[in-house]
């Protein structure tokens, strides 16, 4: 849902060139300034060498949830495939922003009693460590979709119409998908002075 959402702004927004979008399948999206790779094998990255050099942003986007999984699981498809890419990317590209969608609550000491949450601190930390021009770590809460979208999970559209109650009522833990994919943009072209980006700060650098 929220790389479909990404992919909308970065396509729609003026001051992006090109997009390359990295799939398993299609993405069925047609457009002038896309296009597309088709990989299957999300460990490794390294026959895309030379297609992924020149440029100077990465929005990685993708996860999966953890309910039902153990560590054993959960760890290679949310850390091993992450930095399998970003270890790539950092060397080819040092000039490149990499932006990773964590979540909310995610533990950056690595030692707390919630597995995904210290799977995501991990991945959170190691990215850090890497010598990017810069990284940032998204934390969104509860995400209002886009209308229209092909991907948009079922809670959200029930939820939905409830987004301005819980943008008042919560707005430390609300965000819309409008706003991830504009902040996203906008950490490339502004830059912004915290790494981590809770759900104000997404909300801050969208504007």
């Amino acid at each position: 849902m929220v790389g479909e959402g990404v992919l909308h702004e970065c396509l729609q927004h003026p001051d992006v060139q090109s997009v390359l979008v990295i799939n398993r399948r299609p993405c069925e999206v047609q457009h002038p300034k896309l296009k597309e790779i088709i990989h299957n094998n999300f460990y490794d990255f390294s026959s895309l060498r030379q297609q992924l050099a020149g440029y100077n942003a990465c929005f990685f986007c993708m996860g999966v949830s953890s309910i039902g999984m153990n560590e054993d699981k959960y760890r290679p498809i949310t850390y091993d495939i992450t930095l399998a890419l970003a270890a790539l990317l950092a060397p080819l590209n040092p000039e490149l922003v990499f932006n990773y969608v964590s979540g909310a609550s995610t533990d950056s000491t690595e030692k707390g009693r919630l597995m995904w949450a210290r799977v995501k601190g991990k991945t959170e930390n190691d990215l850090l460590d890497l010598p990017f021009r810069a990284a940032y770590m998204f934390r969104p809460g509860f995400i209002q979709p886009i209308p229209g979208m092909k991907h948009t999970y079922r809670f959200y559209k029930l939820m939905s119409p409830l987004y301005p109650v819980l943008r008042r009522l919560f707005p430390r833990a609300v965000c819309s998908l409008h706003e991830i994919g504009l902040a996203m943009i906008n950490s490339v072209i502004k830059g912004y002075p915290k790494r981590v980006l809770e759900v104000t700060d997404i909300v801050a650098l969208a504007k």
